[in-house]
């Protein structure tokens, strides 16, 4: 697989774009107002301890205060990424009751691990690690993991003791998967690094005064550079010469021969226009994604979850049915697995594939499934086989809010819905606020603001129903556009006080 990033720098925002095989697969974007957090490490207060939910608030200086729970606070053993090659079925660890670790007030270190998403605060945790590009270090404990991407036994038993020859004490050290055939040099190199970022952490965070910010993440592009450009990336084209010259820099000092693969784009088209990137950026919020043999999945989201539903649309091909909802499925599967990675998607995601009534074709698909979502970096789960109702069931990590929360806001009008009521159901809401403004010993003459819409429901052949309305609630209404308004939204002046009213008398 050809896999390349690509990187625009604008005047306002910083986009990277992962391409494999000249299919858009991944996007970051980050601008002055939206910073990536995760990895920053604050100097927080304590401000509520929840036994009831083994947790509580921490006040790190954000707009909302962040959550800890209690396993986030336990001294860590191995990562669940990068496993330390021990017994793999070991029994859970029975964690220590909240209450007795915090106390209201209590100052503390935590580091972001997920950033804040819709009404939720940053999710943290007190046990602080630093990454480098070999190596990641944490304070505590005295272990050293390899990633579970290096497989060779061999290569395992190496790098644990070399990593164990250089390792401070009280500390332990995780190998990431870059770290594969790293040398003595390597690993020094990038342990001192780390050594070093840690004792002026702990400087900072001696002298700083809560809340505040003691240690911050490396930004979005010096950290993709660090961790996703590997030997399988066959190059890196950047259209700023500035950021170009400081990727260069950076990796003749840590990987040399990755440097050749460094490309400065020179020409006038943007980048991403250049490479095909902007037009599937167009389209990567559609609801609805359009496949090659012509089906389609709809994606829908929720506060709950995500739901996305498999579609054999205009999907042509073979005459037995059972073969082509097949062929839709495992398109469907592969489609889905780039739209979570290209969107971001998090959290309980629920998939109804066409219903198939062959259970190898099932289990097909599930596998599918699994396979296209292996080179997703996201920790995700699936369900090994289809309900009984038709759908798959998975998790996919998350850790900052998805492509259509960075692009878009809610729609101010149906807050969110995606549909608003319509000019019959308005009426009726009009209708019951007079009757409780006549049982209120309301006014009676009111000017009744509405939506250019509702006025010409209203205008057109529907007079006959204000007038009824007029009649039973004894209002004399006049009625007048306001575009400001939403559909469903009305206001009512009332003409005595000239006052807008209409709170009132709300339900």
């Amino acid at each position: 697989m050809k896999t390349e990033i690509l990187i625009n720098r604008a005047i306002h925002e910083s986009r990277i774009a992962i391409v494999e095989d000249g299919q858009l697969a991944e996007i970051w974007v980050e601008r002055p107002d939206s910073e990536r957090i995760v990895g920053d490490v604050y100097k927080g207060t304590v401000s509520a301890v929840l036994p009831s939910l083994q947790a509580a608030f921490i006040e790190i200086g954000l707009a909302r205060t962040a959550f800890l729970q209690v396993r986030d606070m336990v001294e860590a053993e191995k990562s669940d990424i990068e496993d330390g090659g021990g017994s793999r079925g070991r029994r859970s660890r029975t964690l220590p009751p909240i209450q007795n670790l915090l106390k209201k007030g209590q100052t503390l270190l935590v580091q972001i691990a997920k950033e804040p998403i819709g009404t939720k605060g940053a999710r943290v945790t007190t046990q602080l690690s630093l990454a480098g590009r070999f190596l990641v270090l944490m304070r505590s404990g005295d272990w050293v993991g390899i990633s579970r991407k290096i497989t060779s036994s061999n290569e395992r038993r190496r790098l644990r003791d070399l990593v164990r020859s250089l390792c401070p004490a009280k500390s332990s050290v995780i190998v990431r998967t870059e770290g594969r055939d790293m040398s003595k040099k390597d690993c020094n190199r990038d342990l001192k690094q780390l050594v070093k970022s840690y004792d002026r952490l702990e400087r900072r965070s001696k002298k700083a005064t809560t809340p505040a910010l003691v240690h911050k993440e490396m930004g979005m592009t010096s950290s993709v550079i660090r961790d996703l450009f590997t030997e399988n990336v066959s190059r890196v084209v950047v259209d700023s010469k500035e950021l170009y010259e400081d990727i260069v820099e950076y990796l003749k000092g840590v990987s040399p021969t990755l440097a050749k693969r460094v490309e400065l784009f020179r020409e006038k088209k943007p980048i991403f226009d250049a490479f095909g990137v902007e037009a599937e950026l167009e389209k990567a919020n559609d609801r609805e994604v359009w496949m090659r043999r012509g089906g389609a999945i709809v994606i829908d989201h929720a506060e709950a979850g995500t739901f996305i539903d498999v579609n054999s649309a205009r999907s042509v091909g073979s005459r037995d049915q059972e073969e082509s909802y097949l062929r839709t499925n495992l398109e469907a599967a592969q489609e889905i697995s780039r739209q979570l990675r290209l969107r971001d998607i998090g959290g309980i995601i629920v998939i109804d594939f066409i219903d198939m009534y062959d259970d190898r074709n099932r289990k097909k698909v599930v596998e599918e499934m699994i396979n296209e979502t292996k080179r997703d970096r996201a920790k995700i789960s699936i369900s090994p086989q289809i309900s009984e109702f038709g759908l798959v069931e998975m998790t996919r990590q998350r850790v900052r809010p998805n492509l259509l929360h960075t692009h878009s806001d809610p729609c101010p009008t149906c807050n969110g819905s995606g549909r608003v009521m319509g000019a019959d159901t308005t009426m009726t809401k009009i209708e019951r606020w007079l009757m409780r403004s006549r049982a209120g010993n309301g006014d009676r003459r009111y000017v009744l603001r509405v939506h250019p819409d509702v006025a010409a429901y209203i205008s057109e052949d529907h007079d006959s129903r204000l007038k009824s309305i007029r009649r039973a609630t004894k209002a004399r209404l006049e009625v007048e556009e306001d575009v400001s308004l939403a559909p469903q939204d009305f206001r009512f002046i009332s003409q005595k006080r000239s006052l807008d009213v209409t709170a009132e008398f709300r339900a």
